[in-house]
């Protein structure tokens, strides 16, 4: 696959029947997840297909992903220019329990919807930012946590305007407020068995688990493109405190413990939380690149390294040595294009495509208007990636 015209036969989204999903808001429709097809194959450069292509791959090793995400959003004015409530103005409003309480009725359809879906939410809170707020569901294999992923994204924006309101998982809506994540929870299974486990290692990792982090930590500069994909995504990375004293987006290449300043940290025993992506990342992408760098790792026995205990944010200047992460999204995708790994994991012709596809939104940036991490967000990124 490369690249299509119009000469072209067509291409279909063809649904897997395992995804249905019946709108708990609205019980006459069904949601459906769809593999791209074309002259009756599956299309490489299709995200799901992308990540099916993994799982196969991990698989023959009789093992299974299971993840997890926590996808952090706004709630917005319709244009998109403030916060929704006009009352949310603490300066650590994290957990703030009168602003969750003043969009009680819109959290709770949300949070029973996932209840009859049989997702097993297990927290809902608001966020680090004014009028930013998370929900949370419980683990499961990685296609399936790929499609709720979609589908809760879907759902929350589609319940905001029932209610009234706008949703937007933009990754830096507001230059002066802490943006938007989508962390991810890693583990990898055999049946019943937690291959990650070990509960004689310090963190609790095994030797399997310190590989595949190993394969993520070689990777984590070209896989920005995939988690971090757009202009906009720039401005959470590395960007400086907010008035709520921190940013909670990683700043170097570096993993650790139980500590939330590295952009990886082992927060229980048998797993690990990549703190990479952000809202725009592409639900399959962001599964399937985890994977691809977890599989290279499992492959060449690859060492991560030790961990560091410091707090990243203003310890980083010790560390010189530390890879940082992109800059920008040129950046990012120059080292998409010289990654041999991730060529070798999709394709280099699903690689140059995407890449084509990013670059051609980028010249139409650059037309219109300038990107400056110091000024606030621009108008091009609010009319591209608010509904991202």
């Amino acid at each position: 696959m490369a690249r299509y015209d119009p000469a072209d036969s067509d291409m279909f989204g063809v649904p897997d029947p395992d995804s249905l999903i019946q709108l708990p808001w609205n019980k006459e429709i069904g949601w459906l997840a769809s593999d791209l097809y074309m002259d009756g194959r599956p299309v490489k450069a299709s995200p799901r297909v992308m990540l099916k292509e993994q799982i196969k791959k991990l698989s023959k090793k009789k093992l299974q992903m299971k993840s997890g995400v926590e996808c952090e959003y706004f709630l917005i004015s319709e244009d998109g220019s403030s916060i929704a409530d006009p009352r949310d103005t603490q300066s650590k409003p994290c957990y703030d329990q009168s602003a969750l309480m003043r969009r009680y009725e819109l959290i709770k359809e949300i949070c029973d919807s996932m209840i009859q879906m049989g997702w097993k939410p297990y927290q809902n809170d608001h966020e680090d930012a004014n009028g930013q707020f998370e929900m949370n569901w419980d683990y499961t294999d990685a296609l399936v946590t790929a499609d709720r992923h979609v589908f809760f994204k879907y759902m929350v924006k589609t319940l905001a305007e029932k209610h009234g309101l706008r949703a937007t998982f933009m990754p830096k809506p507001f230059h002066n407020l802490t943006g938007n994540g989508c962390h991810a929870h890693v583990s990898v299974w055999n049946g019943k068995d937690n291959k990650f486990l070990d509960k004689k290692d310090k963190l609790g990792l095994s030797k399997l688990a310190y590989n595949f982090l190993g394969g993520l930590i070689k990777n984590a500069q070209p896989l920005s493109a995939f988690f971090n994909p757009t202009i906009n995504s720039y401005r959470r990375i590395n960007a400086p405190p907010t008035k709520s004293g921190a940013t909670w987006s990683p700043s170097s290449i570096s993993y650790t413990g139980n500590n939330r300043t590295h952009m990886i940290r082992i927060p229980d025993k048998g797993r690990f939380e990549l703190r990479l992506m952000d809202g725009a990342a592409n639900p399959y992408l962001l599964q399937a690149g985890i994977l691809a760098a977890g599989l290279e790792g499992l492959d060449k026995k690859i060492n991560p390294g030790k961990p560091l205990f410091c707090n990243m944010y203003t310890d980083h200047k010790k560390y010189p040595k530390l890879p940082k992460l992109p800059n920008d999204i040129n950046q990012a995708l120059s080292m998409l294009q010289k990654s041999k790994s991730l060529s070798d994991a999709f394709g280099s012709d699903v690689i140059n495509s995407y890449i084509k596809l990013k670059k051609i939104e980028i010249n139409d940036f650059k037309t219109k208007a300038s990107f400056n991490k110091k000024r606030p967000v621009t108008s091009w990124e609010k009319n591209n990636t608010l509904d991202c």
